[in-house]
């Protein structure tokens, strides 16, 4: 199961009610940037006596999302407890999820699927096969089976005298074919 908890903003309620107007966030209504509300703890881009910019307070949560995630048949306390397959599969889950909520017209991905197994790969290659009407992704890969259901390769090879050279090959319909070297 993925969940996504609120960000640091959400759980301030703030951006979140039918009556929000923006210009809300960590200020009154009007007041100039930097100046606080009466009663906010000290928040962040105060500048310490020497210019720079202090620390931002304990209290407040880091920016981003968490990911809560629960394998099949496993117990999870955190991220870090999990195999590199299993973060590359909730990587992979997460980002489908995006595609599904709010399109891109592309995605850019680099060996995400480099620590998955045999079985995992296949699946991954089922999304990308079923979602490629959706939009265009682009793959960096080393795995040959990810390569075979490409429509376009792009590489960069170097002949003998060290000379780099990028190579594009249009991959036929019909899939590809034994190229000798």
């Amino acid at each position: 199961m993925h969940r996504l908890a609120p960000g640091p903003d959400e759980a301030a309620g703030v951006g979140t009610g039918p009556d929000d107007r923006a210009g809300r966030v960590g200020r009154s209504e009007g007041a100039a940037p930097g100046q606080q509300e009466a009663g906010q703890g000290g928040g962040g881009g105060e500048e310490s006596g020497d210019g720079e910019e202090a620390d931002a307070p304990q209290g407040r949560p880091e920016p981003g999302i968490e990911l809560e995630v629960r394998p099949a048949g496993k117990r999870i306390e955190a991220l870090s407890l999990l195999s590199g397959g299993e973060k590359a599969l909730t990587a992979i889950a997460f980002l489908f999820s995006l595609l599904l909520t709010k399109p891109s017209p592309f995605y850019l991905l680099d060996e995400v699927e480099a620590a998955l197994d045999d079985a995992n790969i296949e699946r991954f290659l089922d999304l990308l096969r079923a979602y490629q009407d959706r939009a265009q992704f682009i793959v960096v890969t080393h795995q040959r089976r990810t390569m075979e259901i490409a429509d376009v390769l792009y590489g960069v090879t170097m002949a003998g005298d060290g000379e780099s050279r990028v190579l594009s090959r249009r991959v036929p319909a019909d899939g590809p074919r034994a190229v000798s070297a």
